[in-house]
């Protein structure tokens, strides 16, 4: 009889291990691997002034030949930068954004043929908000050599483009600890630990200052004139994930 009570007593022992390693294993596992987790989505967003213009140019010409249209094209280019360096316009600050040659085709009872080939060549002038009283001769510069004016852009430079985001993208994490601590508390619980956190893309993107259509008929001054820097937003936003306990 006594030796059966051990026997039941070691049983019971191996049992009771047994539903105590359960009990912590499913504790582990709630906490660890199930864990009550709460999420919430913060927003910011902050008031910049653009520190630069961007005058975008086209210049765009035709040929017999890729050469000739090549050739027409680089005689444009090399007239408005020489304009646009005796305007007080530094050659850093004229950029080639692309360049094409391509031909054009005369379509005809199924099927083509080349009747020529055309250039299209792109530039950005970057102005500093400071020079605004540059824009007027940069665009006659431009018109004068035989370019065409796209569009006209308010910019923030790529130091200020960074230092935003990361303004925007903190105060948007404050954001949603601020709402996440809100949502907890709600809940009858407290926030714990993060256990995830994104960030969607910076919400910036150049301004459209002026568009090829509302310049037509205008000069170079006329334009500068109606261009007025103001204050425009840039935002971010966040989402994080917490435990609760």
């Amino acid at each position: 009889m006594a030796k059966m009570d051990k026997s039941v007593q070691k049983t019971l022992i191996i049992v009771g291990g047994i539903l105590l390693a359960i009990v912590i294993i499913f504790m582990f596992s709630k906490y660890f691997l199930y864990p009550s987790t709460i999420s919430s989505t913060g927003t910011a967003t902050i008031k910049v002034l653009p520190d630069m213009v961007s005058v975008y140019f086209s210049v765009d010409t035709k040929g017999t030949t890729a050469k000739e249209a090549s050739d027409k094209n680089a005689e444009i280019v090399d007239k408005m930068k020489s304009s646009l360096l005796a305007a007080g316009i530094k050659d850093s600050e004229i950029k080639t954004q692309g360049f094409n040659v391509y031909p054009n085709y005369d379509y005809y009872n199924g099927g083509q043929r080349v009747t020529g080939y055309s250039a299209t060549h792109s530039l950005k002038v970057e102005i500093s908000v400071d020079e605004k009283d540059k824009i007027g001769s940069t665009i006659d510069a431009g018109v004068g050599a035989g370019a065409g004016v796209s569009y006209i852009n308010y910019e923030l430079n790529e130091e200020n483009q960074k230092k935003y985001k990361v303004d925007a993208i903190k105060s948007a994490t404050e954001d949603a600890r601020t709402k996440a601590e809100a949502l907890a508390e709600g809940a009858g619980s407290s926030l714990g630990s993060l256990v995830s956190i994104s960030t969607s893309e910076f919400g910036y993107v150049p301004w459209l200052a002026a568009s090829a259509d509302s310049m037509k008929g205008s000069s170079g001054a006329e334009v500068a004139t109606s261009i007025n820097p103001s204050e425009q937003e840039v935002s971010a936003s966040v989402t994080a994930v917490f435990r609760i306990r």
